[in-house]
């Protein structure tokens, strides 16, 4: 223990932060220990992390100092917000400015900071194309953790920008997965067209970023895409069909349409896959399935992701 490099993981009960802690304890002569933040520390899933062997901290990353406590004595950190908790770009760029003050102040020697695109590099304020959100964002939870990447360069933390992709997950727990229409049908629906989405076993993004930093320092100060597949709707649909035993439709619909469809951050999403559809050589050329597979040898296929989870994909 007291020889190996202690790596802190925020959002450690979270599906990206969970994945990486699990990757660490996974490989004992790995050469790292890990910390795992959390906000409650008798949780159900911090529990289990403290039983698989981490070190479970409580803090709070809205609060400086009680991140600065938990980054002493480490040698790197993994960072990772969640827009989704409070739907504010601000608070989220806040976020952000703490953990990068607390890493310099730990005078970390690694920081892997999940991250994506400002889509206003490609789709300005100006653009109707798609709608301005929130008096200044395009895609705001993409936005806000784009435009911090700054912050990390500005401060000279020593980082690399980790870009993630679509969760499978997402189809389970953001209910985006086939639904069975009027006529009995299995239904999955995105505003894609024919345009391929790269996506990624949500597990499988810690085990990218446990990759990154076992390469040591070569990855600082450089942006490293990751995905497990690039399909378009109908490959999905498809996949679904065979894990389900089941007949699953794709439909195509317009991006105005998904963002009128009422929940919590439609505009939002819509916004989002407007862009991944619009920006797709782009989108997919930054994100290598080849290089994700060199930093994640397990590196599921969705094929693979859904026979594992097809009990829970299945419509009640």
């Amino acid at each position: 223990m007291f020889n190996k490099k202690l790596i802190v993981v925020a959002g450690a009960t979270g599906a990206q932060g969970g994945g990486l802690v699990r990757a660490i304890l996974a490989d004992p002569d790995g050469g790292f220990a890990v910390r795992a933040l959390t906000r409650d520390v008798n949780s159900p899933k911090a529990r289990e992390l403290s039983r698989l062997g981490a070190e479970v901290m409580a803090a709070d990353i809205d609060d400086a100092q009680s991140l600065s406590d938990a980054l002493r004595g480490a040698y790197g950190a993994y960072f990772v917000t969640f827009f989704w908790a409070h739907f504010s770009p601000e608070i989220e760029k806040a976020q952000v400015r703490t953990f990068a003050l607390a890493a310099r102040s730990a005078n970390l020697e690694h920081v892997v900071w999940s991250t994506l695109e400002d889509t206003r590099r490609w789709v300005p304020l100006s653009d109707d194309r798609m709608p301005t959100l929130m008096g200044g964002y395009k895609v705001p939870h993409f936005d806000a953790k784009g435009e911090s990447d700054r912050v990390f360069l500005d401060l000279g933390v020593p980082t690399t920008f980790l870009l993630t992709s679509f969760y499978w997950d997402n189809l389970i727990h953001f209910g985006m997965g086939p639904k069975q229409a009027a006529d009995g049908k299995l239904t999955f629906t995105l505003p894609l067209g024919e345009r391929k989405l790269p996506g990624i076993a949500a597990e499988d993004i810690g085990r990218c970023a446990y990759g990154i930093f076992k390469q040591g320092l070569a990855l600082v100060g450089r942006r490293v895409g990751i995905a497990g597949e690039h399909l378009t709707g109908e490959q999905m649909a498809d996949a679904m069909t065979r894990a389900l035993g089941r007949e699953v439709r794709y439909d195509s619909i317009p991006p105005e349409t998904y963002r009128a469809s009422g929940f919590p951050g439609a505009d939002d999403l819509g916004n989002m896959f407007q862009f991944k559809r619009d920006f797709e050589e782009y989108f997919c050329g930054a994100r290598s399935v080849e290089n994700s597979r060199c930093l994640n040898p397990k590196l599921r296929s969705f094929s693979a992701w859904l026979s594992e989870h097809r009990q829970l994909l299945m419509p009640g």
